[in-house]
């Protein structure tokens, strides 16, 4: 039938209670436990069928129900102990730490997918979840800070597989009007529509707002029905589609979440990129700021990198997208007119080949070229960081390339246990929620009974096991698996057994397989009468990895084996409620990425959180983490060219481990009491977790790194018509026009060594400056332990002074070296421009004698 029009029908819900209406649309009731109780004491059942969605479990509760809770004294108490909470939350006082940052120039975060809750299927993985645990703690916190997303109305696909094990995926559509979701208002209260010009016509898009706790989160939505079929379907899915929808979707994101911000009344102080997908929106934001503040491009790009943070997520090459450029070029057209620049100036921005007008155009090196500031997410990940982008900074040594790090973090009530939560309110007080890095609050982990811990854990493993037998058995009813097998479902697991996760993407360099190396070896394992140990899998390949999806079919098979069925299993459709179950219900989390391509990983901090045991390869943030006392480590840290080779030695020392340490101390108490080492490493891992992984930590050094800085900095930059960043744009030009004239003679020695320890000598170098001044140069000493040909461990640099002028714009520079310690050293001399870090970071502007 055509034409059909449609109405929505709320539930009445009396007086008394209605603040539940208001409750279930603000996601802060996501990580307040006291909050998701509220609702599931209402029909605990219920509740679980709803998908644990307030939107969708409200209209199901009957008009009876709801006039039994309006009368219930306890009820109503817990809603009120609830709704004073969520007041206090939301009213906390105003941002105070920055003249800049407020509600109406806030920090703009843009990310691909938010991952806040299962009930908003619009994330894949870590990625989101990261971005969601960062809004999570902004809010905490207070932060003037907005989210700019894209409403997928098909989400990220929905995982099952076929009675072979093979992955096949589906998209359900999401019900709008069981998300928390309201049109986003201009400030004159119409709803706001943005509009691009791309190559198939004009793409539109409404704006949708979602209220995450204090913050706001504005999603952008093309379906339409002015939009062609082809444009409706932009925010269909996520990670889905051609290069070109992809290409639609990451302008869409950039350059419209820009416009969404104008069109708010929003001026943003600060813009954080969380990942290459959003680098578009520096295009728009540089648009926009010469025509408010009515300065030039120039000008405008002295401004938008130094308030700008580019966060990278992924160590893998192919994880960066990249676009031929005549895909891109018509999305420039209206850019171009705007910068007053030609589009291939524009292209040039994000092309690794410069001289070839035709190279693809890598978002990562668009983000990066516009951003100062630009991190990692582990220390190990901001290493690699530094070696695989080395080349858009040529000529500057690999440990100087300005990609930092800020190890990532978890929000840290989001996925604590209801019972380590209520031992948490017992000994460590009520603020651990809001200062879970307190070592104060920390230290008190140490005072809790190790019987109450073990106690409580056991519980969640409990927890656990019921959950995978309902989920196996709904697994194989979709399958109509014979009745004999949806039976054997409803036993699978021991809740008294030693149990191991692995849940995570099913890509390649995440190695599932290398636990299966020897299965005959992982069989005797697992089927031990005295020391048996169970596995749980969970985890998505991507829909054309053929190779992720043989990897979970191989533990499918492996399972089926007669001596361990029921002892290994996996669960379809991994998502945020699985993943709690199992960081909280689990006694071992497995992870064996192939180092150094995890670049953080935090769903380890979630299991260590909760007193799960890491073992893993020393990558992401167990490079930083481990220690003897809280978990394993896979191999000894090294990097191998042939991975064949790693991955034989890596899943022996895997196996040696499990057969000599892990499963001797999971069962090394005989009787009953709870294994005391073990429960002694379970506090420690706790401990490191909140104290150095949370997100509220992420959250407070991204504002004192970058934040607070850069919003200083815009307030400068802007102050008497943007006086300062003139003057920065003219010397920049200055620098480019005259920088390759620079010539330095090779270094000279006024002592000839060798030289002992406490001696010191100097060192003199002729300098050609051609048209720059001394005072608008710096001319560095660049010396070391020598590590290689050619190359310095450890390097330090030293200002050297002029000490007479040659003439004819030559000049001698010095400076003095002390030797403070034995060694064979290297040095030579080079020039950098005077200036902040955007200035002397510019690549091309540093030579060497």
């Amino acid at each position: 039938m055509n034409n059909i029009q449609t109405f929505q029908v709320f539930p009445s819900i009396p007086e008394p209670i209605s603040f539940l209406d208001e409750l279930s649309r603000n996601l802060w009731w996501c990580w307040n436990l006291d909050a998701i109780e509220l609702f599931r004491r209402i029909d605990p059942s219920l509740w679980k069928k709803a998908g644990r969605n307030p939107l969708t479990f409200l209209t199901r509760i009957s008009q009876d129900r709801y006039t039994e809770l309006a009368r219930d004294e306890s009820f109503l108490a817990h809603q009120k102990r609830v709704k004073s909470q969520f007041r206090t939350h939301l009213k906390q006082a105003p941002y105070a730490d920055s003249e800049t940052l407020s509600h109406q120039n806030p920090i703009a975060y843009f990310s691909m997918e938010f991952g806040l809750h299962e009930s908003l299927p619009i994330y894949s993985g870590g990625l989101g979840i990261l971005a969601g645990d960062h809004l999570k703690a902004a809010s905490d916190k207070g932060l003037p800070l907005v989210g700019i997303g894209l409403l997928y109305r098909q989400g990220y696909f929905r995982q099952y597989l076929n009675p072979d094990g093979w992955q096949q995926e589906e998209y359900p559509e999401v019900d709008l009007y069981q998300l928390p979701a309201v049109r986003a208002l201009d400030p004159n209260g119409r709803e706001i529509k943005i509009a691009i010009e791309g190559p198939e016509g004009t793409i539109n898009a409404c704006v949708w707002k979602i209220m995450v706790g204090r913050i706001p989160l504005y999603l952008l939505d093309t379906n339409l029905v002015e939009n062609t079929p082809a444009i409706r379907d932009i925010t269909a899915r996520l990670y889905a589609g051609d290069g070109e929808n992809r290409l639609a979707q990451e302008v869409l994101l950039g350059i419209g979440g820009m416009r969404t911000l104008y069109a708010l009344g929003l001026d943003p102080a600060v813009c954080h990129l969380n990942e290459g997908h959003s680098a578009f929106s520096s295009l728009e934001r540089l648009s926009q700021i010469m025509q408010r503040h009515s300065v030039s491009l120039e000008t405008a790009l002295e401004i938008v990198p130094r308030t700008t943070i580019f966060t990278t997520h992924t160590p893998v090459a192919a994880g960066h997208d990249e676009f031929e450029v005549d895909l891109v070029r018509p999305y420039l057209d209206p850019l171009q007119k705007q910068l007053g620049t030609a589009k291939d100036e524009i292209l040039s921005w994000g092309q690794i080949d410069k001289s070839n007008p035709e190279s693809p155009l890598s978002m990562f090196v668009l983000g990066l070229r516009l951003a100062q500031n630009c991190n990692g997410v582990s220390r190990l990940h901001g290493r690699v960081a530094r070696g695989m982008w080395a080349h858009v900074w040529p000529d500057r040594p690999e440990e100087e390339i300005p990609i930092g790090h800020i190890t990532n973090g978890v929000h840290t009530p989001s996925y604590i246990s209801r019972e380590n939560a209520l031992l948490f309110d017992r000994y460590l007080g009520p603020e651990w929620q809001q200062r879970p890095t307190d070592p104060a609050i920390i230290n008190r982990i140490d005072e809790i009974y190790d019987e109450e811990i073990w106690r409580g854990h056991e519980m969640s493993r409990s927890r656990l096991v019921r959950t995978c037998r309902k989920l196996m058995v709904k697994q194989l009813a979709r399958r109509n698996a014979p009745k004999a097998q949806m039976e054997e479902a409803e036993a699978v697991l021991d809740q008294d057994v030693l149990t191991i996760a692995f849940a995570r993407r099913f890509a390649t360099y995440k190695r599932a397989n290398l636990l299966f190396a020897d299965p005959e070896r992982l069989e005797a394992l697992i089927s031990s009468s005295s020391w048996p140990v169970q596995f749980i899998f969970a985890g998505k390949a991507h829909p054309k990895d053929d190779e992720g999806k043989a990897l979970i079919q191989r533990i499918i098979q492996f399972s089926q084996r007669p001596l361990i069925r029921g002892r290994v299993v996996f669960l379809e459709n991994y998502n945020t409620f699985i993943a709690r179950t199992l960081i909280q219900g689990a006694d071992v989390w497995l992870n064996t990425p192939r180092r150094p391509y995890e670049a953080c990983g935090t769903s380890g901090m979630k299991a260590s959180l909760n007193g799960v045991l890491n073992l893993s390869v020393l990558d992401g943030w167990w490079d930083e983490a481990y220690t003897a006392e809280r978990g394993w480590q896979i191999g000894n840290g090294q990097e191998y060219n042939d991975p064949a080779y790693q991955d034989a030695v890596e899943s022996r020392a895997l196996y040696n481990l499990l057969e000599n340490e892990v499963i001797p101390c999971f069962y090394e108490e005989k009787s009953g009491d709870a294994p005391s080492r073990w429960v002694k490493m379970m506090k420690e891992a706790m401990k490191v977790a909140m104290a150095d992984f949370s997100a509220h930590r992420m959250v407070n050094e991204y504002e004192s790194l970058y934040y607070q800085p850069a919003s200083t900095r815009v307030r400068e930059l802007f102050a008497n018509n943007g006086q300062e960043a003139v003057h920065l744009a003219r010397k920049h030009d200055r620098f480019r026009s005259h920088w390759d004239a620079i010539r330095i003679k090779p270094p000279v020695r006024h002592l000839d060594g060798p030289y002992r320890v406490g001696e010191n000598f100097r060192i003199s170098t002729e300098v050609f400056l051609g048209d720059l001044e001394p005072e608008e140069i710096e001319m560095q000493l660049y010396y070391g332990q020598v590590k290689s040909l050619g190359e310095l461990a450890q390097s330090h640099t030293q200002v050297m002074s002029v000490e007479k002028e040659i003439g004819d714009g030559s000049y001698l520079y010095e400076c003095g070296i002390t030797c403070n310690s034995a060694g064979r050293y290297g040095f030579t001399v080079r020039a950098t421009p005077r200036g902040d870090k955007w200035i002397k970071m510019t690549p091309g502007l540093i030579t060497w004698a």
